[in-house]
Formats: C-alpha cells, structure tokens, sequence
C-alpha cells in the first residue's frame, strides 16, 4: 500500500453549485464552490464483493450523506462510524434521505469493519485512493488540534493507539493510507450539492447532527453530543 504524500492535489474545478454550505467551525457558512461532477460522476468505488458501482449512481435518486472516512484501522474513524450507525433507519426514511461511507481500504475490509463498528448502512471501499484525489481530500500526517471539540471521539489518545495497534496486530495488514484524510458531502438528488467539508486533519469531521440538521433529518444524541432539535 503506498503512503506517497499528495499535498499538492487540487481539484479539479468545472460547474458551479449555488447556495453550498461549507464547514467552517462549529456552523456552516455559505461559500462559492464549482465541483467537478462531470469528473467525479463516471469514476466507480467497491462494494463488498467487489463490484464496481458509479459514484454518480450513489446520489442520484435520492438526497445522501456521503461520508469519506479515515484508513479502517483509525480509531477516530471507527468513533465516528459507529456514531453513525446510531442513526435510526425510520429518522432517514420519513427524510428520504440515504447515509454512504466510502473508505480507502480494500473492499474484502468492508464486512469486518461494519461488525466492528455497528454500522449496517451502504459502504463502498476507494483503495487507490482515485475519487479522494479527484475531490481534492488532503493526505497529510496531521492529528489536528479539534479532539477536544470533536463530538464523536470516545477513546483518549492513549487508548486509542493501542486500540488501532490491536486491531493492526489482528489482521497485519494496511486498511488504507494512514496518511489519507477524509470529507463530508450531502449531494442529490441529481447533480446538487448541499453541504461539503474537506478534513484538515484526523480530527476534523462534521459533526453528525450538524449533516442530520442540514440534510432534513431529525437529530440524534450520542455519548458525546446529547442535543436533539426536531427539524
């Protein structure tokens, strides 16, 4: 698995989006974005058999949270999946709306990881790491300096080293570019873009409230985030 550092990756920038939100702290502020579906829309990621789906298809139908994660073996990243995972199926039907992680790891990860995690929603597996780079995610070494703000963080950094060196020992292998960074979309239906946040760092992830909240769907408390609003 190669770890080359791709900080010079700048995306590719062709149709304009109205209206995006994009993560700046704590609440989202308005900002001009042109996003390169016409890129993005034909290249594919796994499922867990391997089989190739168009990221295109992913949204096109219906309004969907689309979450870039971390390498699998990431602690924090296994934090925040699993808070995803309490979202209650009825909150997204009643608000049409669908969750996906996309991870860059190998897709034979995938089941593994969502028996880890608790998550049983749709995941799909980049292990070259192609649309990251198309969107324009960092890859970088960066920890970051949000752990204390991060509402989705439930292990201190001690334990949760050992925790991913655990898991690491278990399988001995890569489950993605440590290095790699991740993202938060909410796209569709169609070509619309709602919300988008490029992580900085391991750290930096959307709140899961804050995507319910802008995505149309009634929020949920978790371990470190106990808000509920009606929306």
């Amino acid at each position: 698995m190669s770890t080359t550092e791709n900080t010079e990756e700048t995306p590719v920038l062709t149709e304009e989006i109205d209206n995006l939100q994009m993560s700046r702290g704590e609440k989202p502020e308005p900002c001009d974005f042109k996003f390169n579906f016409a890129k993005a829309r034909d290249m594919y990621v796994l499922d867990e058999g391997g089989n190739k789906i168009r990221f295109g298809d992913i949204y096109k139908h219906q309004k969907t949270i689309i979450v870039f994660s971390r390498h699998f073996l990431c602690f924090i990243c296994k934090d925040y999946i699993e808070d995803l995972a309490r979202i209650p199926l009825e909150y997204l039907q009643e608000a049409d709306v669908r969750v996906v992680v996309i991870g860059p790891a190998p897709n034979k990860f995938i089941q593994t990881f969502k028996k880890e995690t608790g998550y049983m929603y749709t995941m799909y597996t980049d292990p070259e790491a192609e649309l990251y780079k198309a969107l324009g995610m960092k890859s970088n070494p960066n920890y970051g300096d949000n752990a204390k703000k991060n509402k989705h963080i439930k292990h201190n950094m001690v334990s949760g080293i050992f925790s991913s060196t655990w898991r690491a020992m278990k399988c001995q292998e890569y489950q993605g570019n440590v290095r790699q960074q991740g993202a938060e979309y909410i796209l569709g239906p169609g070509e619309e873009v709602h919300f988008m946040h490029i992580c900085e760092s391991s750290t930096d992830q959307t709140p899961i409230n804050d995507l319910l909240q802008l995505a149309g769907v009634k929020q949920v408390s978790f371990p470190n985030d106990t808000r509920v609003i009606d929306v």
